[in-house]
Formats: C-alpha cells, sequence, structure tokens
C-alpha cells in the first residue's frame, strides 16, 4: 500500500491529512481531513500539484533594476524550473503597469505571468 502524509493549508486549521491507495489502484483514500477542502487539496496535491510563482525580472531602469512578476494562477509543478530559468534570462524595458502581461500563456498552461508593480522608465 502506498502512504502520504499532508498538512491541509486551506484553511486555518491545518488538518493533518493522511492519503492511502494499492499499488494497482488511482484512487486515493483520504482521512484526516475536518472539511470537504481537506480532501480537495489532498487530491489536486497528489494528482496535479500546483503553485503561483513569484520572482523578479531584470529591467532597464536605473530605478527599479529588478521589477517583480507572479504568475496569475496557480501553474503546474512540472513547469517551474523551466519558467523561472527563463524569466532570470530576460531583461524587460520600462515602463510597466502592474497587471501587464509579460508571458501570455506558460507552456499553453493558459497561465500568464504578471508584473505586480508599476515602473516608470
Amino acid at each position: 500500500m502506498l502512504e502520504k502524509h499532508l498538512i491541509c493549508i486551506s484553511c486555518p486549521i491545518g488538518c493533518e491529512l493522511s492519503a492511502g491507495r494499492e499499488s494497482d489502484d488511482s484512487t486515493w483514500k483520504i482521512t484526516g481531513n475536518r472539511c470537504p477542502r481537506g480532501e480537495a487539496y489532498a487530491l489536486a496535491e497528489l494528482t496535479d500539484p500546483r503553485r503561483v510563482v513569484t520572482a523578479v525580472v531584470r529591467s532597464n531602469s536605473p530605478v527599479q533594476p529588478l521589477l517583480p512578476v507572479r504568475t496569475d494562477q496557480p501553474l503546474p509543478k512540472r513547469f517551474i524550473d523551466r519558467l523561472l530559468n527563463h524569466l532570470y534570462t530576460l531583461t524587460v524595458k520600462t515602463p510597466v503597469k502592474c497587471g501587464d502581461v509579460l508571458i501570455d500563456n506558460v507552456e499553453n498552461s493558459g497561465v500568464r505571468v504578471i508584473f505586480s508593480c508599476d515602473c516608470e522608465k
């Protein structure tokens, strides 16, 4: 039997979850959750883990040489390394506004990378 332990981050309670399944079965059995959100969190974390990515990119601004960016929604974890490697090679031209899109569709996931602040020229 395959077993994993997680701590739910869906609410402040922080339930200690156990997830188990037989090696030939694809269905996870979740225990330890006090609400339905815990089960949903565990299933998502076990089958398709995602994270919001925050980073900085270089800019041509002498006032703000590094600009914060983030994904507009959680990105599948399997794409994070490639995204960060790409972001750290970029130098963007200012001005930019908070919410402007830097990358429109990361790895065809529908996730965008947006600026987290304004920067004048």
